[in-house]
């Protein structure tokens, strides 16, 4: 055989061996659980909308296509889900006064319960928490064991649901509007828990897999950076996700300076499925146009 035939015969035969599909008995299953998501499940948190009606901003979610609100009063559940949309995640005892306090434990767990009772009536698969605000005489490391203390006793009825628990980090710093005043929701001065690494910690130490990080891409932007390098970082607890522009809690279009479509690729590459929930405040004369732009800009 000449050298040309040779190569042409062996060529051929490789490139058909690469393109014939190859069954290997048993490994079919294994294969489609570990393809990763294709596209990001998008939520919507309800009260940055207000005051516009909850079921008429479900009937635009569901135009546009987000999977899920939350954020939104619980008396309305059974008609946003009636409408083909789903929970994606409820409340419990608010930002302010949490497990940091030993005076407040009876209060959180009590509404950490009621807000895995209802998770699991609406088939929700977190119920949020916080750690509350830094008070005068509580060290750092009893606020942290306060804390583990409260979380440890709920979250075996968190397991028993089978419901999550997610912990949000939240900025710290003032945002001044022009006039003058504190906005209420574009920080959070005084809260405990401003920092990814320090919830991250709390996290590992209740090594729970229902006990999970709540990565809000907008407070970590503000108070770490790095957000990439972060989910990475940290990708095997994140159970939740919150969007918002920066500065100013805005849209995700030109004027905010976070690459939300890099960032969204960079969390569908983690294998993350579960859901991104829309937090922004919109600006525009159109917030249902500004959701639709948020949508656009998130589903890569």
């Amino acid at each position: 055989m000449k050298r040309r035939q040779f190569l042409n015969t062996h060529l051929t035969a490789a490139a058909g061996a690469l393109l014939a599909p190859t069954v290997i008995p048993g490994l079919s299953e294994l294969a489609l659980a570990d393809e990763k998501p294709t596209k990001i499940r998008q939520s919507i948190m309800g009260w940055c909308f207000n005051p516009m009606d909850t079921l008429k901003l479900a009937g635009h979610c569901k135009r546009i296509g987000l999977e899920a609100m939350e954020g939104i009063n619980s008396k309305w559940y059974a008609q946003v889900t009636a409408m083909g949309l789903k929970i994606s995640l409820t409340g419990s005892h608010g930002f302010a006064d949490g497990p940091i306090n030993r005076d407040n434990h009876a209060m959180v767990e009590a509404k950490l319960r009621e807000g895995i009772d209802l998770a699991a009536k609406f088939n929700a698969p977190n119920v949020i928490t916080f750690t509350g605000m830094s008070e005068k005489g509580i060290s750092d490391q009893a606020a942290k064991q306060n804390c583990l203390d409260c979380w440890k006793r709920v979250i075996p009825y968190a397991e028993e649901k089978g419901v999550g628990i997610v912990l949000e980090h939240l900025n710290s710093k003032a945002h001044i509007n022009p006039d003058g005043t504190v906005h209420p929701m574009k920080g959070h001065p005084g809260y405990w828990g401003d920092d990814v690494h320090l919830c991250a910690d709390l996290v590992n130490a209740v090594g729970s897999d229902k006990f999970k990080l709540l990565f809000d891409i907008y407070h970590v932007q503000i108070m770490n950076g790095d957000l990439i390098s972060n989910l990475q970082k940290y990708q095997s607890i994140i159970g939740h996700y919150h969007t918002a522009g920066n500065p100013d809690r805005r849209e995700l279009d030109e004027r905010n300076e976070i690459n939300y479509p890099a960032v969204m690729r960079a969390i569908l590459a983690t294998g993350y499925n579960g859901y991104v929930a829309q937090e922004f405040i919109p600006t525009s004369d159109d917030p249902v146009q500004s959701l639709q732009q948020a949508y656009d800009v998130c589903n890569v």
